[in-house]
């Protein structure tokens, strides 16, 4: 594809989305409003729909059968546990079926990765999904909450994961089990599993052992403040702090389709940054493929910044995980409250109360979770 016709598609694209430009900037329709925020992702979800469709609709039956009907389960009868998922299983193509619900496209993760799907072991049902994966190198209000300077930053990065995805499905998303979701995030389980997967391998680039120590993870919301972490405790624990919100960058506005076309156009006139055989010879992510493809047809790489803030958690691990991380201290004082832990404090809390008033889980059926064929999609 030449320069001028890549061009031309990007900006039809931007504004086909709702966003304006100006000054070189994109400016996005109100995001005041999650309805507005949704129907944004909406093109760039519903792309990633199609594309999973090869691999995953044939297996939809099979995925459905993992959703509960709202009105053959008993609340006061959950019983969650973790399972990890391991690669080239059917509970990856499970996860991958649920994560295409979300109402923002979900990326795969960078790096190192671990997952979860989180089971309803008394009714035999999918609760929810957690998704782990290399955090950004640098990001400002995470950096700064933490008080990290250069070396800390570099030497304890390992010790922090993102979480790119967190939630429930319903009818359980119905009990606010996302927030039991939310709050698994911070058990020993996960804490015990980032361990045994990743203790004693060698980093890829600077080739250190690591210590397989989780200390913290962050997520972001999906639409602008968050409903489900904001105030979530665990008995007197504040699990989430809110540490503000990010600029608003990303490269979903380049999902819908265009970034088969932006990545050919890079590969072949674009310079990648990786180039030592150690860690790759191509280009980091998506994001850097964008940026020097815009550069290159001469549109701003501000066009990154979509200007959609997201509010950023951090879920410290440890009571001291600050001082880990700035280095101040080798010792983690972690947490350890267990699965079943944390289950009880939810239940008593959120799960009955929920349920003594709120029967609208009892009217969901499965077949409306449907991505495709006769049902409908919901993001």
């Amino acid at each position: 594809m030449n320069r001028e016709k890549l061009r031309v598609m990007i900006l039809r694209s931007l504004q086909e989305q709702g966003f304006r430009r100006r000054n070189g900037l994109i400016v996005p329709p109100s995001t005041s409003d999650k309805d507005h925020l949704r129907s944004l992702h909406s093109t760039a979800v519903e792309h990633k729909v199609i594309r999973s469709a090869p691999r995953l609709r044939g297996h939809e039956d099979k995925f459905l059968e993992h959703i509960a009907s709202g009105d053959s389960f008993d609340p006061a009868r959950i019983r969650p546990s973790l399972v990890e998922v391991l690669p080239d299983s059917e509970n990856e193509l499970l996860f991958r079926y649920v994560a295409l619900h979300w109402a923002i496209p979900v990326s795969s993760g960078y790096g190192r990765r671990i997952r979860f799907l989180v089971m309803d072991e008394h009714h035999e049902k999918l609760i929810g999904v957690i998704g782990l994966g290399d955090p950004v190198f640098n990001l400002a209000v995470r950096d700064s909450w933490i008080g990290w300077n250069k070396e800390a930053h570099r030497t304890h990065l390992r010790n922090v994961m993102d979480a790119f995805v967190l939630g429930a499905v319903p009818p359980y998303s119905y009990l606010l089990c996302g927030k039991l979701v939310a709050m698994l995030v911070s058990s020993r389980e996960v804490r015990e599993a980032f361990n045994r997967k990743y203790r004693s391998r060698r980093s890829l680039i600077r080739r250190q052992l690591t210590d397989g120590r989780l200390a913290l993870v962050t997520t972001m919301s999906a639409l602008g403040r968050s409903s489900v972490y904001n105030r979530l405790r665990f008995e007197d624990r504040l699990v989430f702090q809110s540490l503000g919100y990010s600029r608003g960058s990303g490269e979903f506005h380049f999902s819908n389709g265009l970034y088969g076309a932006i990545f050919e156009y890079a590969d072949r006139y674009c310079d990648a940054t990786a180039k030592k055989s150690r860690w790759g010879v191509g280009f980091r992510n998506r994001r850097e493929v964008i940026r020097k493809t815009l550069a290159k047809i001469g549109l701003s790489t501000e066009l990154l910044y979509h200007g959609i803030q997201r509010e950023v958690f951090a879920v410290p691990l440890a009571q001291n995980t600050r001082e880990f991380l700035r280095g101040e201290t080798s010792r983690l004082k972690l947490y350890n409250s267990s699965t079943q832990d944390l289950f009880a404090w939810f239940r008593t809390r959120w799960l009955l109360p929920r349920a003594s008033w709120d029967t609208r889980y009892k009217e969901f059926d499965p077949s409306s979770y449907r991505l495709w064929g006769t049902g409908t999609h919901n993001a």
